[in-house]
């Protein structure tokens, strides 16, 4: 499943793997909690039609080795901002993320917004409470990885990771094998579990909900920096639950907004050219 033209470019001295496509003004792909680039593959393909298309890999995420310091929103968006800078874009970037990588987009708005032309948040977080992150799979993770009993438990934290995979979608035949396999992987890079936990616990605590203070704090940036924000949903979403775009009208009342209809976690897959076509056009109105 990993993308055949995947590359590297050097941030902060650590390398970060990435996939460049297209000509035209620059759009920037961010993937949730845990995940990877290859969550914005069809995307991906579509919008290089028409623009330079960057999806990344956040530290300690996917294949990308974690940079040193505590994992969390700012150090993401720092990151990102050093990626652009590596990759050579200079004018604002249009960036798209979805579930966590939405509070990276909008913490780059938040605190660098000179590289930044407008914002696409796809199921994001920072504007609820609610979050579903089971803890089985990172707990059956912890301990398959045990020394004597670990085997034991490695056939469950399978099965838990492959659920995880499968609970993303309100079809869940988009969880192919591949991506289940593909995500197991990125489950055992050396650095996935340390990034989780700090990410998970810096933002909420899991089974009880995200902190207000980042959130309210965020979204006052967000909303005086100006930046053109898209805000959509998928209506099926059991990580986020698509009640959070009611809280995204009250806190960004000047947004565009859109709930996708058979959709979960990630709209971006399951109506990859719909989509497209409304990002696409939001992108435009904001370039004008």
């Amino acid at each position: 499943m990993r993308a055949a033209d995947e590359v590297t470019f050097a941030v902060e001295g650590r390398a970060v793997r990435v996939r460049v496509s297209g000509a035209g003004s620059p759009v920037l792909l961010l993937h949730g909690i845990a995940r990877s680039l290859e969550d914005w593959s069809a995307a991906h393909d579509l919008l290089a039609s028409n623009h330079r298309v960057i999806s990344a890999d956040l530290p300690g995420f996917g294949f990308t080795r974690a940079f040193p310091g505590r994992p969390g929103l700012s150090a993401f968006a720092r990151a990102m901002v050093g990626l652009l800078d590596a990759v050579g874009v200079e004018e604002p970037a249009h960036v798209m993320g979805n579930s966590l990588g939405g509070g990276v987009a909008m913490t780059m708005a938040a605190e660098h917004r000179d590289r930044v032309a407008s914002l696409v948040l796809v199921d994001s977080v920072g504007f609820g409470r609610e979050v579903n992150l089971s803890p089985l799979p990172m707990t059956y993770a912890v301990l398959a990885g045990l020394p004597l009993v670990g085997k034991r438990f490695a056939p469950l934290a399978r099965e838990a990771g492959a659920q995880v995979c499968r609970d993303q979608f309100f079809d869940p035949s988009y969880a192919t094998p591949e991506m289940i396999r593909h995500y197991g992987r990125v489950g055992r890079q050396p650095d996935f579990r340390n990034t989780f936990l700090g990410t998970a616990f810096g933002i909420g605590v899991p089974m009880v909900g995200l902190y207000p203070g980042w959130r309210r704090r965020l979204l006052e940036q967000v909303r005086d920096s100006g930046v053109p924000v898209l805000v959509v949903w998928g209506e099926a979403d059991s990580v986020l639950p698509a009640s959070h775009l009611d809280a995204a009208r009250r806190a960004l009342p000047d947004a565009q907004f859109h709930l996708f209809g058979e959709a979960g976690h990630m709209p971006q897959i399951e109506k990859a050219e719909d989509f497209v076509a409304l990002a696409s056009e939001f992108v435009a109105k904001a370039s004008s």
